[in-house]
């Protein structure tokens, strides 16, 4: 049980910090004419940086090599 909050709690920072990053860089960098479909729109760039962020602190399963077989 401890895991999986561990794994939520981290998901969530995840998401959160992309959506700041992704604002972040709307409004420093992003594009001021609005012609740039994600940089010039603060709701897309804010959505794009929070699912880029969550897929990075996504949990992803690693097989030890002995359960592949490889190991000896």
């Amino acid at each position: 049980m401890e895991l999986n909050k561990y794994i939520t709690l981290k998901t969530i920072i995840g998401t959160v910090s992309g959506a700041i990053i992704g604002f972040g860089y709307y409004y420093f960098i992003g594009c001021k004419s609005g012609s740039c479909p994600i940089t010039g729109n603060p709701y897309i760039s804010t959505i794009y940086g929070a699912v880029a962020g969550m897929f990075l602190m996504f949990p992803v399963n690693k097989k030890n090599e002995k359960e592949n077989g490889s190991g000896n």
